[in-house]
């Protein structure tokens, strides 16, 4: 279980804190001992009660650092437990090749699949070698000759998004920036192949949409997903970035949000206090997730497909002129 705790989490930390000291403690006798142990389940109950009852209340804003949290599992370790005979593909064939965006062969269930998503690494070494999980315009034509190939033999898609946004650098709009998110996100919208994606953290803007225009979409319970980041709405709405919280609530950025205008397909529920508290079975629920939604895709024609994920994202266009 992570020792890292959010800022709001202080009470939790404080409690836990006061068990680990406990649990040091060499019992004075029997009675000693007994008590000692007492007090430690009572500690324990009171702050999983504590836990409980904060992750149930819990603020856009909080959802977003939750969201963020550096221990929650990363692509690498969903592919690592999920997919069978992983097999890296690297590079766009026309520049280089992209650390932010991952992706390759594999096996899912026993079935070929092209998997791919957004690492953003786990040390200060990782962090740096994938930009954080921002990727540049060869991330997104990578993922475009992946798409490409997925679709050329027959091979589903799944992709996993982490993302803050794309990279934003002098270089990479040099190398046509937009023009790659578009064609990127262009291409997830005609493949004639099944495409799920999970949002399993941050959902950011066009760096997330060009990997996630999929047949079927689940977030994570405490994953977050939008346009823009809540500092930068804040900064251009307000002029001040110390808004975000404000600016976070205002988007409409959490599951639960995106679920009910009906941008995201299905809520994967995870552990109390969060994904990181219990990575394995946050990446078991996800599995099922993909499996299901990949069930229910395999009896489609290619046509069927692509016109059922064209109708679905016009529908969201009319579903939020409603709203």
């Amino acid at each position: 279980m992570s020792t890292a705790y959010l800022d709001f989490e202080k009470p939790i930390a404080d409690l836990e804190a006061k068990i680990a000291d406990l649990k040091t403690l060499p019992g004075e006798g029997e009675a000693g001992a007994v008590n000692v142990k007492d007090e430690i389940v009572r500690l324990e109950a009171k702050a999983a009660a504590q836990l409980n009852d904060m992750y149930k209340r819990l603020t856009p804003w909080q959802k977003t650092q939750v969201a963020r949290h550096p221990d929650r599992p990363h692509f690498i370790d969903y592919v690592n437990d999920l997919i069978e005979e992983f097999t890296p593909l690297a590079g766009d064939r026309g520049f280089g090749d992209d650390h932010a965006i991952v992706g390759g062969l594999g096996r899912f269930k026993g079935e070929s699949v092209v998997v791919m998503g957004h690492e953003k690494g786990y040390d200060t070494e990782t962090r740096l070698k994938h930009n954080f999980g921002m990727a540049r315009p060869e991330g997104y034509r990578k993922a475009v000759r992946l798409m490409d190939m997925a679709d050329r033999f027959g091979l589903p898609i799944i992709t996993l998004v982490d993302t803050a946004g794309a990279y934003p650098g002098l270089g990479a709009e040099e190398r046509g920036q937009a023009e790659a998110i578009a064609r990127s996100t262009e291409k997830c919208l005609t493949i004639s192949v099944p495409m799920i994606s999970v949002v399993i953290g941050e959902g950011g803007s066009g760096g997330a949409i060009s990997i996630a225009s999929a047949n079927a979409i689940g977030m994570l319970e405490h994953s977050t997903y939008a346009v823009i980041s809540p500092e930068g709405c804040a900064s251009i709405l307000w002029r001040d970035s110390a808004r975000a919280a404000d600016a976070a609530a205002a988007m409409k950025v959490t599951a639960q949000d995106l679920k009910s205008l009906k941008i995201i397909d299905q809520i994967i529920a995870e552990p109390i206090g969060g994904a990181h508290r219990d990575p394995m079975r946050t990446i078991s629920d996800t599995g099922r997730f993909i499996e299901r939604a990949l069930a229910a895709q395999h009896n489609k024609s290619p046509q069927e497909l692509k016109a059922e994920r064209r109708q679905k994202f016009l529908e969201m266009g009319r579903n939020l002129q409603i709203a």
